[in-house]
């Protein structure tokens, strides 16, 4: 069976100036935050290079490595891929979760302690100037249930 899903993606990180726009509208917008510090998402500078920035978003995995590294069950895949923070009281701010996201795309609310997953919502996209975040439709096969 097949179901189309939306997922946030870089899709033209060379427009990216680095003004981290994406940042400051998932953090106000979805945590109530007016600084990029409960952003869903990461925008940095590479190191040395003038106008290069690392857009770091969730790929809304199917089977996520950072689910798979949280021993408590505080996060758990979400409904079509991707994850979901279940229960503040079940994490032990280990990390583990952080460690595991090979795309370093988990991010960690250093307040709480605890992860910030993306929900694909796209707040980010809409606030970026340049177009280089997306919320694309995406069709996937979804597995006999």
């Amino acid at each position: 069976m097949e179901i189309e899903q939306k997922v946030l993606s870089v899709i033209a990180r060379d427009q990216c100036i680095g003004c981290y726009s994406c940042m400051y509208a998932c953090s106000r917008l979805l945590r109530k935050n007016a600084g990029t510090a409960k952003a869903a998402l990461r925008v940095a500078s590479y190191v040395g290079a003038e106008g290069s920035f690392s857009i770091r978003t969730c790929a809304r995995c199917d089977d996520p490595d950072c689910v798979k590294a949280c021993t408590t069950g505080a996060i758990v895949t979400a409904n079509g891929g991707g994850v979901r923070f279940k229960n503040k009281n079940l994490c032990t701010s280990c990390r583990s979760c952080l460690k595991a996201c090979v795309l370093h795309a988990l991010q960690w609310d250093e307040e709480m302690a605890c992860p910030i997953p993306c929900v694909h919502c796209g707040q980010c996209a809409k606030f970026c100037p340049n177009g280089v975040i997306g919320l694309l439709s995406v069709v996937r096969e979804r597995g006999a249930e």
